[in-house]
């Protein structure tokens, strides 16, 4: 990228310049582009001074003591409902009066979108300018009155008198009230007459219209705060709150603007998934729906233990729901209703209810152990010497135990030093798991650990408080509701949280300390929960903004205009800092904008950071199809890694990157709970561009220097600490390996293209047999055919005919002239002429091709005349002649004719070809030069290995008499000669390289035997596949060495039946053997760029994926960049900034990570459910 091009082109500065200031004032556009008349922008102007207009009226009457504060809020709530009204009605009788008319597209679409042509002040254009009017007409209804009660709040919110009373000063009342209207205003104009463009945009689209909703919810909170304030006593801190909440009132405009709020959408997601992690214990969701119904049934379990008489009843129910919360009930349930009833066995069945019976046995330990414990609480709660302070001295041993046998599952401890434990330099997958066998055996011993002996000791530590014999209380209610919940859901964030409990009651024994004095164990625990929570998220937000800081430092391209904001943010660190610090709070991402070191605080969002449901878009391509097949051997792995900790802390939201070659994969934590995680797996483009290729050579990079590389010293330091990229571990998955090798010298040797043509016959021959051995119509028939002694009736073409018999079409050589082929001999085509006797059992099977006679002619109307079995051969099979000269009719007894042929063996029609198949398209003495060409020997070689009659005692007997039938013999000959003749066409010298790659790809040469070929696609198919496995041949000659005997060759092509697929990538049966797992598949290309011939083999076998884990914050503050700036600045150009490589970043690949249609990704799975046991 040129470092003079701008982070936005001149249209979209333009565009944004415009945009912007409109966003801030809630909707009144005062930047057009273009001039306009004065009374567009007074019409503005008083529109959006209406709301202060009515509440100034109130507000005076109220400062004048004839109205009550309560009724000064009603009439002015009233004069704005009306006005709303007045405006939303005139809005749609001016879009109902105005009249479509359809324009010619000018050359400047832009300008013809942006201009309106203004004809007077009330005009329907002006009108429909100003007021857009609502989509539907309950919105029209319902936004009015919203606007109505909040002028009426607003007004009573913003009264002189009462702000007085906050602050005890009369100019602080006035800053107040004036500013706080100008909020009002522009709430209110956002609402009912034109919305603002929000630079917090969450949907993509605003179907339901809940944009112009989002500023007046932020109204309606401050002011619910304010009548909390007014009709409560005694809250305390709540005052406090009102009077910081009546400051922050009038920056709501640039909160607003900076899109630090979130629209309410996005509000309340955020807000249920907070509530349910932080406050009820249990995680985020993988679909929005299992959040409200998570959220719904935790929060009933919360207010269902404040009314429970009985404490060991509260324990008991607390304990029991905190355990099936946190499993995945619905999985279950849907793998015993489905999986089951698949499988007849009853394995997977037998192994689900395994799977119940395990999960009911630790939840009758756990009821047991809690209400045993619980009758021993009665000591204090601040006791060194107490069996709670034993049992968490327990549990910081756990913690450390645990917490040093995760990380020394990874390739790297901390993400800083290099684990000496960890296998390196490892090629194969069997060395690799030799080598990792010990790891393994640790990662047991945590599992262990981790999922039963950890919870049953926080229960212990939980059911001797001293807290739960306090009913009826909110504190414990909610703080031991979310502990028990935790103990299952999250089990590792809840021993270290317990622990640190445990330690800060050592250190501070002290019952006069606030901590001990006013909080139980319960919202102590809360409490810790939240700081580490912000605490981990302050540290990844931290380094992210270094790694943007330093990126952006050491970016030739930009460092001119990078330096300024480089030596900016080090001077203003401090507030740098305090915006780190204020995403924190509201967990929201850090926004780089333009990812540049010029940061802002993102609007809160749920982890997922999309609106929509996990999986179900993607830009579906052709390599959409490997990552199909990789994904469930991928998600086998990853159970192990996961349950042995290898991949860290699972957490929701945080997210992996994996390598193999070419293939990028993405994955994200969506949910966690007691032994099982549900994740989303994508993959990224696999057509490498330059932005992609950079960044894929850094992830190379990373990865070779943790895995491939042997270190000196035994804790040795991460080289490329600083990405937001850190290795974790090498997966063994079984995936295709892809390999593009150069065919010079080989597909263009003279030598190996004339052994071509030699071996293309024998394969046809092979293909053949094997396609009708093995055809459905040929097993169903076998047995039938035995007791019958009849034998069937073939007219064959005469291959080796006395010249008697020959044909006139055969006078003249097919090489003498082409144009002599098309003669007036088949002036009628060679459709088929099948005759049938009277009502007999035999078969009568006449090859297509051949020139019978005529409906209509002497010789046809004799059949009806005679039976089949008597009818002389001279009468009955006449050929008519049709052309010039004429032949007298007295004289046609001296034609030739086509005599009858019959199958020497009762079995052969059993392998013998369709009749469509066999009939004529070359002439005769064409067909008699080419089958000197067929190789008999291997046709009885092949024959004689076909399986088809290996349910019979005497199979090898029949397979010899079939192998001795001279007429499936000549039928064998002339359809492989026709295909042969067909592949090559009228050239019979060696084929050239271009010829091979278009009969490959399935571009026929012209012949007389093209239309024939291509008219019968199966047969078409067959020839085909033929001429490829020639191909796959000979390269496999050239490499391997030469083929010995008949035998290899069976082999050999067998092995190309059985395990490749030999073909196109293109083609859809291409995609069919990656689903199906062939174990090798070949394509033939041409690269025009380097102009040679080039082969692709995949190989299917079990292979090392490199997994790393990435900055969370990293991920989600770059995604939040790229909704700001696609969906607000429409900054969607190709080469924009923000999209460029960047190592460290790595920028290109987090952008095609994202959900469409902000991101690319060419795979993205439903939710996976992986069970970590």
């Amino acid at each position: 990228m040129s470092p003079d091009v701008p982070l936005l082109n001149d249209y979209k500065q333009d565009f944004f310049l415009k945009r912007f200031p409109q966003t801030v004032l809630g909707g009144p556009r005062f930047k057009l582009g273009y001039c306009a008349p004065p009374y567009i922008y007074v019409n503005q102007i008083i529109l959006f001074l209406m709301p202060w207009v009515w509440g100034g009226l109130g507000t005076l009457l109220y400062q004048l003591g004839i109205l009550e504060d309560y009724y000064t809020a009603a009439l002015s709530g009233g004069l704005m409902l009306f006005t709303a009204f007045i405006i939303q009605f005139t809005s749609l009788y001016a879009r109902n009066k105005s009249v479509t008319i359809e324009r010619m597209l000018t050359t400047d679409i832009l300008a013809e979108e942006d201009e309106h042509e203004f004809t007077s002040c009330a005009g329907a254009e002006t009108i429909k300018f100003l007021i857009p009017g609502k989509k539907y007409i309950a919105n029209t209804v319902f936004h009015s009155f919203l606007a109505g009660l909040v002028c009426g709040l607003g007004t009573w919110y913003l009264l002189p008198n009462r702000m007085s009373l906050l602050y005890g000063s009369a100019g602080g009342a006035v800053l107040q009230f004036v500013f706080g209207w100008i909020t009002l205003c522009i709430g209110e104009y956002s609402l009912i007459v034109n919305t603002a463009a929000e630079t917090a945009t969450f949907q993509t689209q605003d179907t339901y219209e809940i944009t112009p909703l989002m500023r007046p919810l932020y109204i309606f909170f401050f002011v619910s705060v304010d009548l909390a304030h007014r009709f409560t006593v005694n809250i305390p801190g709540l005052e406090q709150t009102n009077q910081i909440l009546h400051i922050l009132f009038i920056f709501l405009p640039f909160l607003w603007a900076l899109g630090t709020l979130p629209p309410p959408d996005a509000l309340f997601l955020w807000a249920m998934e907070q509530i349910l992690e932080f406050g009820l214990g249990g995680s985020s969701m993988s679909t929005h729906l299992r959040l409200l119904i998570m959220f719904i049934i935790s929060a009933g379990t919360a207010v269902t233990s404040y009314f429970i008489p009985s404490t060991v009843g509260v324990v008991l129910f607390m304990t029991a729901l905190g355990f099936l919360l946190s499993l995945n009930l619905c999985d279950m349930g849907h793998r015993v209703g489905t999986k089951s009833k698949a499988l007849p066995n009853g394995s997977e069945k037998q192994f689900t209810w395994k799977e119940c019976l395990f999960y009911i046995i630790i939840l009758v330990l756990a009821l047991i152990e809690t209400s045993l414990l619980h009758h021993f609480a009665g000591f204090p709660q601040i006791s060194k010497n107490s069996p709670q302070a034993i049992v968490g001295y327990i549990l910081m041993i756990l913690l450390i135990i645990l917490w040093l046998l995760r990380e020394i599952q990874s390739v790297c401890i901390f993400g800083i030093f290099q684990n000496p434990f960890y296998p390196k330099n490892v090629q194969t997958v069997t060395l690799f798991l030799e080598k990792q066998r010990r790891l393994m055996k640790i990662g047991v011993i945590r599992r262990i650990l981790l999922n039963l002996v950890s919870p049953f000791a926080m229960i212990a530590f939980l059911s001797l408080d001293s807290s739960l014999q306090e009913l009826h209380s909110v504190s414990v209610s909610i703080g031991f509701t979310r502990a028990f919940r935790m103990v299952w859901q999250n089990t590792e964030n809840a021993l270290l949280e317990t622990a640190i409990i445990s330690a800060v009651h050592l250190l501070i024994s002290s019952t006069d300390v606030w901590w001990n004095r006013s909080l139980d164990t319960g919202i102590r625990l809360l409490l810790v929960g939240i700081m580490r929570d912000r605490l981990i998220q302050f540290i990844s937000k931290l380094q992210f903004a270094v790694t943007v800081l330093f990126a952006s430092w050491t970016e030739k391209k930009r460092r001119k205009s990078t330096t300024t904001l480089c030596i900016l943010n080090i001077v203003f660190s401090p507030f740098v800092l305090v915006f780190i610090v204020f995403s924190t709070l509201l967990s929201s991402p850090l926004l780089p904008l333009f990812t540049l070191p010029l940061f802002l605080v993102g609007f809160p969002r749920p982890v997922q950071s999309w609106p929509g449901a996990v999986g179900t878009t993607a830009c579906i391509c052709a390599d959409t199809v490997y990552y199909y097949q990789m994904v469930p051997h991928l998600t086998t792995a990853l159970q192990s890694a996961m349950a042995a900790g290898s991949l860290g802390l699972l957490l929701p939201g945080s997210h992996y990157l994996g390598r193999f070659q070419d293939r990028l994969i993405w994955i994200m934590i969506l949910e966690c709970g007691y032994t099982y995680c549900c994740i989303n797996i994508k993959g990224l483009e696999l057509q490498e561009t330059s932005c992609h290729t950079a960044e894929a050579q850094r992830v190379d990079e990373v990865f070779q220097s943790a895995f491939e590389q042997e270190y000196a010293r035994v804790c040795s330091v991460n080289e490329h600490f600083g990405n937001v990229l850190t290795p974790c571990i090498l997966l063994p998955v079984k995936l295709y390996s892809d390999a593009r090798n150069v065919l010079s010298g080989i597909i263009d040797s003279h030598d190996n293209l004339k052994e071509f043509k030699g071996d293309l016959i024998k394969v046809l021959v092979w293909i053949l047999l094997q396609h009708c051995s093995r055809r459905p119509s040929m097993q169903e028939v076998i047995h039938k055919t035995e007791n019958k002694g009849k034998e069937s009736l073939i007219i064959l073409p005469a291959l080796n005919a006395s010249p008697q018999t020959q044909s006139l079409e055969d006078t003249d050589s097919l090489n003498s002239e082409i144009l002599d082929d098309w003669s007036d001999d088949n002036v009628f085509g060679d459709e088929p002429t099948i005759k049938k006797g009277k009502e007999e059992k035999d078969q009568l099977k006449v090859v297509p091709g051949v020139n019978l006679p005529i409906p209509g002619s002497v010789e046809s109307q004799g059949v009806g005349d005679h039976s089949v079995g008597t009818v002389p051969e001279n009468n009955l099979y006449k050929a008519v002649i049709l052309g010039y000269p004429v032949v007298d009719k007295g004289r046609q007894e001296d034609v030739a004719y086509i005599p009858l042929m019959e199958f020497s063996c009762s079995h052969s029609h059993l392998l013998s070809l369709p009749e469509e198949w066999t009939s004529n398209c070359l002439p005769n003495s064409k067909m008699r030069e080419m089958s000197s060409l067929f190789p008999e020997e291997w046709y009885q070689f092949v024959l004689k290995q076909l399986e088809c009659f290996h349910s019979e005692e005497n199979a090898s007997n029949v397979l010899e008499e079939i192998a001795k039938d001279r007429v499936l013999r000549d039928f064998y000959v002339h359809a492989v000669m026709t295909c042969y003749f067909s592949l090559f066409g009228v050239d019979t010298m060696v084929p050239s390289p271009g010829h091979i790659l278009r009969v490959y790809s399935g571009v026929l040469p012209w012949s007389l035997a093209l239309d024939w070929l291509t008219e019968k696609p199966e047969l078409f198919q067959l020839a085909l596949k033929a001429f490829r496995y020639t191909l796959k041949l000979m390269i496999d000659k050239a490499s391997l060495g030469p083929i010995e005997d008949f035998k290899e060759l069976t082999n050999c092509l067998e092995e190309y039946e059985t395990d490749w697929y030999i073909g196109l990538v293109s083609d859809e049966k291409w995609k069919e053997a990656v689903v199906q797992e062939k174990p090798y598949l070949f394509s033939l290309g041409y690269d025009s760029n380097m102009g040679v011939y080039t082969g692709r083999v995949l190989s299917l076998q079990e292979l090392l994926v490199q997994v790393g884990k990435l900055n969370a914050e990293a991920v989600r503050g770059q995604w939040a960049n790229l909704s700001w700036e696609l969906l607000y600045a429409t900054n969607d150009d190709e080469e924009r900034y923000s999209i460029q490589a960047h190592p460290l970043l790595l920028r290109n690949l987090t952008v095609q990570a994202a959900d469409p249609p902000l991101g690319y990704p060419v795979y993205s799975s439903k939710p996976l459910h992986i069970h970590l046991y």
